[in-house]
């Protein structure tokens, strides 16, 4: 079996990387060559922590594997990040493991992917106000996924706890951008994107906070009573997701759907968009919401690539197992 370490990531896997391959799975999945299984997810009881299991299988890409770990809030503290997991790849032809592969780096680099997919296929042409709301870790590989596909202008922003701002202020600073911290009223009336990737399980961001025209990718909902959105802001937008089991039971389209806002049916998952199998934006005044949840084909393809990448270079260890 193969080990790529954690510490190896930064060096294997770019922001570019990520987003060609999460784009790419997405595409898979709504053509039905690529499939999630089932999450399990649950709070241990110990140490605040949630634990869990993503697993898939990319027939085209054959890749097969899953992915475990969690959120434990207490590790900055530790001089960890929040976000644990590591990534077991098998071989799809006899079961056996065949890679053990770091995901800590690649968990925020396919979620903050995510959101830049969405972003480039629902956004407006013409958006260069981005909005950020929460600051935590990942908040920083958002915005500079964001602010790669070109054409924002500035970054608007945020927080719960108004005292972890600078790290959204930093970031922008560090893109050339001007960043400016607002209340959610004004956030939601300059932004033209808004991302919210925060740990919330209460609303945070309102219906009416938000003006036509807006794309909200919703990228910290990935667990059953989790909510960054009032419900009904679903119901004012059309509503796409990774995968659209995911989205209605443990995203934030979890509440819309469990008050009869919206049915499940009216999600359209962001592949079919990619693939070109169903229309995005169909105006400049349509509200775009994306409920990303986190799908295993997202980390497993991150995962593959950083594997061949080890490969090539001759940084995977290899054990007997």
């Amino acid at each position: 079996m193969l080990i790529v370490p954690e510490a190896e990531i930064a060096a294997l896997i770019s922001e570019q990387d990520a987003y060609e391959a999460v784009e790419a799975v997405f595409a898979a999945m709504a053509r039905g060559a690529a499939v999630n299984f089932p999450v399990v997810r649950e709070a241990i009881g110990h140490a605040e922590a949630l634990y869990g299991f993503k697993s898939g299988f990319d027939r085209a890409g054959m890749v097969l594997g899953v992915k475990a770990g969690g959120y434990w809030p207490g590790n900055m503290a530790k001089g960890l990040t929040n976000h644990q997991s590591t990534v077991f790849l098998f071989d799809p032809d006899t079961g056996r493991a065949s890679a053990m592969v770091g995901g800590n780096l690649l968990t925020a680099l396919r979620t903050a992917a995510s959101s830049a997919v969405s972003i480039r296929h629902l956004a407006r042409r013409d958006a260069k106000v981005l909005g950020m709301v929460g600051a935590g870790h990942q908040s920083a590989f958002q915005m500079r996924a964001a602010i790669r596909l070109g054409g924002f202008e500035r970054v608007v922003g945020w927080n719960p706890h108004p005292e972890m701002l600078g790290r959204l202020a930093e970031t922008a600073a560090s893109l050339g951008l001007p960043f400016e911290a607002l209340s959610l009223d004004d956030l939601g009336a300059q932004a033209d994107v808004i991302i919210t990737i925060t740990s919330s399980f209460a609303p945070l961001l309102m219906a009416g906070q938000v003006r036509p025209g807006t794309h909200i990718a919703c990228m910290g909902t990935d667990t059953v009573g989790k909510q960054e959105v009032e419900a009904a802001l679903l119901a004012r937008a059309r509503v796409f997701c990774d995968e659209r089991a995911q989205s209605v039971t443990l995203g934030e389209a979890q509440h819309a759907v469990g008050a009869g806002l919206i049915a499940a049916e009216a999600i359209t998952e962001i592949g079919a968009v990619v693939a070109g199998l169903a229309p995005g934006r169909q105006s400049d005044d349509d509200i775009t919401l994306f409920d990303g949840t986190g799908v295993a084909l997202q980390d497993l393809a991150v995962a593959a690539k950083a594997l061949a990448r080890a490969q090539e270079r001759g940084v995977a260890v290899e054990v007997a197992f």
